[in-house]
């Protein structure tokens, strides 16, 4: 009883407080509060929460409008990304720093100022300013909600692509803007959320905006930083290898081997929805039987190829295939293309390499019994044609020389 005592004193005072802070707040509103924002500093190079603001804004109408073409919900992406920060400028966040999200979710759900939007969608406003920061930790579950969604991709993209800009990527244990757990939680968002966006050209789009930060913010203050070898493009690679890397423990944990993952990695595909698809499709290719000697046949093709000095051969000639095994495999291939090529479209590709391991018995023969390398050259660049139509039709879903020993 002395305890409870003793707890009491302590969270009833707290609990007052909290209360008035949240009388004072509503009484702002979050629009008032928004215009804080341009005095607080959120990065020296990047400039203030308000500039940060603007930026995810852009950004989220920008995702918005690629997953819904509806205008009108990437107006209310535009709206809530606008408000994401606000309640970092109220006496309860400040108060209570853990409530960031959660207050601006209760504040948003009582402000006038969001009177014209209809009940669901103020509504979602409200939810997606709390979940803009899912997933907050490890093992958390991301946003539940498509506007939330958006918001915690464009929140993160911009925080990503500002680090990398201001250089903080991190090294060794340094992570002062926790980039690691940001690319990991955009990771998440975009494959478990089954969201089919292209990374790359968000990359871009952010990146880019970050470069027009630090150069607004380099003029306004005229600073001497030496910002003139940034380059978007080669931030976006950067950007998104760092991205790569974050998977790797992510689906190691789901029992993915570093052979598997390398072999889509290789492949740089633009989603990361797609990205998980093309690895569940290997998974079950590598446990079929012939997965291991159609890995090691591409493997061999690739190093031939790869030795070819010059542009390699595209077309295939049949008058000048004159091995039966070629003409084979030639045949062989032909029916494959012929077979994949809507299940490539439809990124069907557990039906796709299914069909590709058809292929091994001709492959097989073919290694056995054809000299690739031939003296003359156009029966030569010929065999080099068909290799590359192989190996191209398997690096269209993955790189899998990389599953041989």
């Amino acid at each position: 009883a002395e305890v409870r005592k003793g707890y009491e004193r302590v969270i009833r005072p707290r609990f007052a407080d909290a209360a008035f802070f949240f009388d004072e707040d509503l009484k702002q509103g979050l629009s008032a509060m928004n215009e804080g924002l341009a005095s607080v500093t959120y990065q020296q190079k990047l400039g203030s929460y308000a500039d940060k603001v603007a930026r995810v804004a852009r950004l989220a109408r920008a995702i918005a409008l690629a997953l819904d073409d509806a205008p009108l919900f990437a107006d209310l992406a535009e709206v809530a990304a606008l408000l994401c920060k606000a309640d970092l400028q109220s006496r309860m966040v400040n108060e209570f720093p853990e409530l960031q999200g959660v207050a601006g979710r209760c504040y948003a759900a009582h402000d006038a100022g969001l009177d014209e939007l209809s009940a669901e969608s103020r509504a979602a406003v409200a939810v997606a300013l709390d979940e803009i920061y899912a997933p907050r930790f490890a093992g958390d579950a991301i946003a539940s909600t498509r506007l939330g969604q958006v918001l915690a991709i464009a929140e993160r993209l911009d925080t990503l692509a500002g680090g990398f800009a201001a250089g903080l990527k991190p090294s060794g244990n340094k992570d002062p803007f926790a980039l690691r757990r940001n690319a990991l939680g955009l990771a998440r968002t975009l494959i478990e959320g089954g969201l089919d966006l292209n990374l790359v050209e968000m990359l871009d789009a952010a990146a880019r905006l970050a470069y027009d930060a630090i150069g607004a913010q380099l003029e306004r203050t005229r600073d001497s930083y030496a910002y003139g070898g940034f380059n978007a493009q080669d931030r976006t690679a950067d950007l998104y290898d760092f991205i790569l890397e974050r998977l790797r423990g992510y689906f190691a944990e789901r029992g993915v081997s570093a052979a598997l993952f390398d072999a889509v990695a290789a492949t740089r595909p633009l989603s990361l929805s797609d990205f998980a698809e093309r690895l569940a499709a290997l998974q079950r290719f590598a446990e079929l039987p012939e997965a291991a000697a159609l890995a090691a046949a591409n493997k061999r093709a690739r190093n031939i190829l790869r030795k070819v000095e010059g542009a390699l051969p595209e077309a295939i000639d049949p008058a000048k295939l004159i091995e039966p095994a070629e003409r084979e495999l030639y045949a062989a291939l032909v029916a494959v293309l012929a077979d994949t090529d809507v299940s490539l479209a439809a990124r069907d590709y557990v039906a796709v390499l299914s069909r590709l391991a058809a292929l091994r018995e001709p492959v097989d023969a073919f290694f056995d019994s054809v000299m690739v390398m031939a003296d003359d050259p156009a029966i030569r660049d010929n065999r080099l044609a068909l290799l590359r139509g192989l190996v191209d039709r398997f690096a269209a879903v993955a790189a899998i020389e990389q599953l041989a020993a």
